[in-house]
């Protein structure tokens, strides 16, 4: 349960600097920026309601619920995959990075998730 919600927190830390990111360099004038605060801070609290499913799931070690949050962060992983594209169109090396980064930190917290169950269901099916 600890590294799967350690893994969900750093991939919340990592979606919140890609909005940082975004609104530092943004690619038109219609984007969030800086000079926008309530709308950053809108945005802000939106990313965080968008984790709260994983976070919360995160606690349970049900196979329905793994399953229900590993596709739910297959979800995120697209999200971060978008900002691949989108630094090469700002251009910013930075959120090419953030993208690359967060995609391989939401990977890995889909291995955290599945592999935990099935380490937990290999434990359970042992008889002695």
């Amino acid at each position: 349960m600890i590294a799967r919600l350690s893994m969900v927190c750093l991939t919340l830390v990592f979606s919140i600097i890609a909005v940082l990111f975004g609104a530092k360099y943004p690619p038109t004038p219609g984007m969030i920026s800086l000079e926008k605060p309530i709308v950053l801070v809108f945005t802000l609290a939106m990313v965080v309601a968008l984790f709260l499913p994983p976070l919360i799931l995160a606690f349970f070690q049900h196979r329905a619920v793994r399953i229900f949050s590993a596709i739910y962060q297959g979800i995120i992983i697209l999200a971060f995959l978008v900002l691949i594209p989108v630094g090469i169109y700002i251009p910013n090396i930075w959120v090419i990075l953030i993208g690359i980064v967060g995609t391989i930190i939401t990977i890995g917290s889909i291995m955290a998730t599945i592999m935990v169950g099935i380490k937990n269901e290999r434990m359970a099916t042992q008889h002695y």
